[in-house]
């Protein structure tokens, strides 16, 4: 059952290319993952809100450095993953434990990968009344200025209206038409909107197995990632498939979007299944795709029939020369994961 209810979601931009993510019910917000305490205590004073809680994801600075001097401005508590060098007072939680937030429950979803202790924050059944997508304001954030190869602006869709997959077979989640979502989650770098985060911590087969884990949840989930990377992701997997339509059509309307300032997210795990690479290596297409342009970039370490250990050694560096004289063959699904995630580590 969806619960539609009067809270709002809302992106502040914060760094370069963050979005602290925010929702409030008119009097009290939360914040998740606060890189920064300025542009929050901004956004409450202009929105005359109390801070009620924060929710971290992860240790990085990028998405914990305001965690300190805004409980010491607002008292809030804060929620962050068990096992992770986080800020003082944070109270840690593991998987499966939840959070009363804005009379909503927020569960731990354990997805490791991009730390060993990364978490996603997930309330089944609920739809924010509206998302508020402001142009960006932040200090070096990307403007709409700087996005130099995007085409001239169309007329972008609300916010609200957050895109469907191109493939979904339901008229009624066709781009720019509303679609009460059935969930929403606070993934943090472990899942982009077309792309997953970097390996710093963990394995390919725990990132693997963490992306699985969300793209089990219902297609119509909100997507709340943490970075505005959705147009380099883009870019590298139009690379690997240039012919794929839902893409070209799905990059259109992102650089709508970014030319006219708005963010590109939250996105929607239908949407993500459909398109994001990462959630498709298991495809003979996009594992095709990658046998083509894997030996352009150069990889090192990969052996597609050694033992499921081996492309640990993609995370190494990069070769002299290429070593694939001809296209491998991937046949466990480890494998071909780490050959996509190390030709987008390389990827220009």
């Amino acid at each position: 059952m969806v619960t539609m209810t009067t809270h709002q979601l809302h992106p502040i931009p914060a760094l370069t290319d963050n979005y602290i993510w925010a929702l409030h019910d008119g009097a009290q917000a939360w914040v998740v993952d606060p890189g920064q305490a300025e542009p929050v205590l901004a956004w409450l004073a202009a929105q005359r809100l109390q801070l009620a809680g924060i929710l971290l994801t992860h240790h990085h600075g990028d998405h914990t450095g305001g965690v300190a001097a805004l409980r010491a401005a607002t008292a809030a508590p804060a929620w962050g993953p068990t096992g992770e060098p986080l800020p003082d007072g944070v109270q840690h939680v593991r998987g499966g434990e939840r959070v009363a937030l804005l009379g909503r429950s927020f569960e731990v979803i354990e997805v490791p990968g991009h730390t060993a202790g990364h978490i996603a924050w997930y309330c089944a059944g609920f739809a924010p009344a509206s998302i508020d997508g402001p142009v960006d304001s932040a200090p070096g954030f990307a403007s709409a200025s700087e996005l130099a190869s995007a085409p001239a602006p169309g007329s972008a869709p609300d916010l609200v209206s957050v895109p469907a997959a191109a493939s979904a077979p339901d008229p009624a989640s066709a781009r720019g038409q509303p679609l009460g979502p059935e969930g929403l989650l606070f993934c943090g770098d472990t899942l982009f909107s077309i792309g997953c985060g970097r390996l710093f911590e963990g394995s390919p087969a725990q990132m693997l197995a963490s992306l699985d884990r969300l793209a089990a949840l219902p297609d119509s989930t909100l997507v709340c990632c943490t970075h505005e990377y959705t147009l380099s992701n883009l870019r590298f997997a139009r690379a690997l498939e240039p012919e794929h339509p839902g893409l070209a059509d799905h990059q259109r309307w992102c650089e709508r979007q970014r030319q006219a300032g708005r963010p590109t997210l939250p996105s929607r795990i239908g949407l993500e299944r459909a398109l994001n690479p990462f959630l498709r290596s298991r495809e003979p297409a996009l594992r095709h795709a990658l046998q083509r342009l894997a030996p352009k970039l150069a990889l090192a370490g990969f052996d597609a029939d050694a033992a499921p250990a081996t492309p640990e050694a993609l995370q190494t560096g990069l070769a002299a020369k290429p070593v694939f004289e001809s296209a491998p063959r991937w046949t466990a699904d480890v494998h071909a994961f780490t050959a996509l995630r190390r030709c987008k580590d390389v990827f220009v």
